[in-house]
């Protein structure tokens, strides 16, 4: 138990030693001033926006937003074709057929959202083809996407022009995304991970039979499939699969990638507003609020399950179930809470065979969507919360509440009013139709409370572009790649679009003057309240869903 508690400790500690110079370099990559980096990565993006015709022109808010829409919208159909069609292009050495349309609109769909829900097993259900066109081109242009928009809406915040979603597109994925994941592509090689475009490979196994072993180009997959949050594995069972996963070195260095950019955007965030301050208290609510959500999934998992601790069997490394050996309990959990803090969605265990507290915590990760979050995306949804706890402490005062020096008025309230109220909608909407629909029930594979727990996971999952999910979930039919479909696609694009208007409209106002009755947002008491919204707004609005699956089914154990 020591040994877990110091190699959790070590890995956490990595994170934090790496956020500040990480976030350091994000503001730096993004600024439109010039800076030592447009001497490597400026004559490259030149010919880019030569080629492609963009000009390097500061945009609306609603220039910005319908770029971003139109041209996500564009990669979706394109990727849709490939998957519909891969039966008949090239790079498809195993013959896999196309997928059926309603897969296909799911799966395009889910890696453009940076969900990368999967309703298909990876080395079965893609050619190499449909996972390096498709599927390696989304997990590059997803996080993109969402990481050129946390950094319009941070810069409308701080006064700033919201900037240019090509420019931005272009530069996140030439100075983040390809660099970081180039090397540790490399690195992931070097520990024994596979690349390569041969089929799969035929052997005889100790009985006398013969076994298929699938393999690809998995070393560059896995690098973007960390770093990006994105979560889709080239193997159906992900990173539990030892060709994904192999040791516990290449475990580690997963866990730090899925950290990596979320962990580092409060820094730039604070660099970009012209006060690290500010960056610094959402950075330490967030890593409190993870901390107390781990140890207490941690306690609960090396407790073991208490229907078998009741029959007598041995269970001092915990509940083992759905866990591979060689990670322990330890390490699965962490990678089972950092996975859903950061949305990833990887798993290198099971997690419909977590504990019933564990797994509700992990679900309450992606409930709330503010413990770090996905790239760009989740940390929107932490400022979000930051100017909810703003007003809701104005108007405790009887002050017109001010966040960065703008008055948050009206429009930009019910703006954050309207983009809160969708993911429980969504969310919750969606369950009530599955669990009333005899197309949702009839694939549940538990009639119990852990039945309710499947369907919510697999829509909070989607909603918050996770991923991951209870397998035991039959999920692969119409109704459900239809409904997580839309599920996935509003719950991606609505808040971005909603926030970004928020952001325009706050960039256009005048900086208040800061007076002895403002309410500070750098300091530990806001940080406090921040992580109190957390949970008074977030986690209460789902308390009843969870009482009704995980809770009831941890008492009934």
């Amino acid at each position: 138990m020591i040994t877990t508690i110091l190699s959790i400790i070590i890995t956490l500690a990595a994170m934090i030693l790496i956020a500040k110079p990480a976030g350091v370099y994000l503001a730096k990559a993004f600024d439109y001033n010039q800076t030592p980096l447009d001497k490597v990565f400026g004559p490259f993006e030149h010919l880019l926006f030569k080629v492609s015709g963009i000009k390097k022109m500061n945009q609306t808010w609603k220039q910005y937003a319908l770029a971003l829409v139109f041209t996500n919208g564009f990669m979706i159909f394109l990727v849709y074709l490939v998957f519909r069609l891969q039966g008949v292009l090239p790079l498809n050495p195993s013959g896999n057929p196309g997928m059926n349309p309603t897969l296909a609109f799911n799966t395009a769909i889910s890696f453009m959202t940076n969900t990368n829900l999967q309703h298909y097993s990876g080395e079965s259900g893609l050619s190499y083809l449909g996972q390096m066109i498709g599927i390696l081109f989304m997990m590059f242009a997803a996080p993109g996407t969402a990481m050129a928009v946390a950094i319009a809406f941070v810069r409308g915040l701080s006064g700033a022009e919201i900037g240019n979603f090509f420019v931005d597109l272009f530069r996140s994925i030439t100075r983040v995304l390809l660099p970081i994941a180039f090397i540790a592509g490399f690195i992931f090689i070097a520990l024994g991970v596979p690349q390569t475009l041969e089929p799969s490979v035929t052997v005889n196994t100790v009985e006398g039979g013969t076994q298929e072993i699938a393999r690809g180009p998995v070393g560059t997959f896995l690098s973007i499939k960390e770093l990006g949050n994105n979560g889709g594995g080239f193997f159906g069972v992900n990173s539990a699969h030892p060709f994904e996963n192999p040791n516990a070195i290449s475990n580690f260095i997963q866990i730090l990638l899925m950290f990596l950019l979320p962990s580092a955007l409060p820094f730039t965030y604070g660099r970009m507003v012209g006060n690290p301050k500010q960056g610094r208290v959402l950075f330490v609510s967030m890593v409190l609020v993870f901390i107390v959500f781990l140890s207490t999934a941690l306690f609960y998992e090396t407790q073991g399950n208490p229907a078998l601790n009741a029959t007598g069997i041995q269970t001092d490394q915990g509940s083992m179930e759905g866990k591979e050996v060689r990670f322990g309990t330890g390490q699965s959990i962490l990678y089972a809470m950092v996975t859903t803090a950061t949305e990833t969605g990887a798993v290198n265990t099971m997690h419909d065979t977590l504990t019933p507290i564990g797994g509700m915590l992990a679900l309450t990760n992606m409930l709330l969507n503010t413990v770090f979050g996905g790239v760009g995306a989740g940390f929107i949804n932490v400022l979000m919360y930051a100017m909810i706890a703003v007003f809701l402490s104005g108007l405790m005062v009887g002050r017109t509440p001010e966040f960065l020096g703008k008055k948050i008025e009206g429009r930009e309230m019910k703006l954050i009013a309207i983009t809160m109220l969708m993911h429980p909608l969504l969310i919750l909407g969606a369950s009530a139709l599955a669990l009333y629909t005899p197309l949702g029930v009839e694939v549940i594979s538990n009639s119990g409370f852990h039945g309710i727990s499947q369907v919510v996971y697999e829509y909070t999952s989607s909603a918050a572009n996770n991923g991951s999910g209870f397998e035991g979930l039959g999920d692969a039919t119409p109704f459900w790649n239809i409904s997580t479909g839309i599920v996935m696609y509003v719950g991606r694009f609505f808040g971005l679009v909603t926030m970004l208007a928020v952001a325009g409209s706050l960039a256009s106002k005048k900086v208040v003057p800061e007076t002895i009755g403002t309410f500070r947002t750098d300091t530990s008491l806001f940080g406090v309240i921040l992580i109190g919204t957390f949970f008074v707004v977030g986690a209460l609005t789902f308390f009843p869903t969870l009482v009704l699956g995980p809770v009831a089914e941890y008492l009934t154990l």
